[in-house]
């Protein structure tokens, strides 16, 4: 069973630039089911943020942070990552790394904790 450890998160000021990593253990991410980042606020429903599914390397991306956000992974599928740049306010979160069959929709299989980005203007 494959376990996830999320780090990367902190506080840094809009405009500013974060990499989450999520590291895989007991197990790697599987090159057929989605990889993805997701948040959530307390009190909000958990929105997707960005996928990527390494069988065909395709990746989306929430309209939200098209642009400032790059979903991306080692070769060894052990580690996901999630480059943030000009961070805004609205992108304070707790950031969770997840892989399963469905990012789109969120049923996903395997949770990370979670890292906290807070974000201030």
């Amino acid at each position: 069973q494959v376990q996830f450890v999320e780090s990367g998160g902190g506080s840094v000021q809009a405009g500013g630039s974060l990499r989450l990593s999520c590291a895989a253990s007991g197990n790697t991410f599987q090159r057929t089911n989605c990889m993805g980042w997701f948040r959530q606020v307390p009190g909000k429903e958990r929105e997707g943020v960005a996928s990527l599914y390494p069988i065909t390397s395709s990746t989306n991306y929430a309209d939200s942070v098209k642009g400032r956000f790059t979903i991306s992974r080692d070769n060894a599928l052990t580690a996901l990552y999630l480059d943030m740049s000009g961070l805004k306010p609205e992108d304070t979160a707790m950031y969770y790394c997840a892989t399963g069959g469905d990012c789109a929709g969120g049923r996903m299989d395997y949770w990370g904790q979670g890292t906290q980005v807070t974000v201030s203007s």
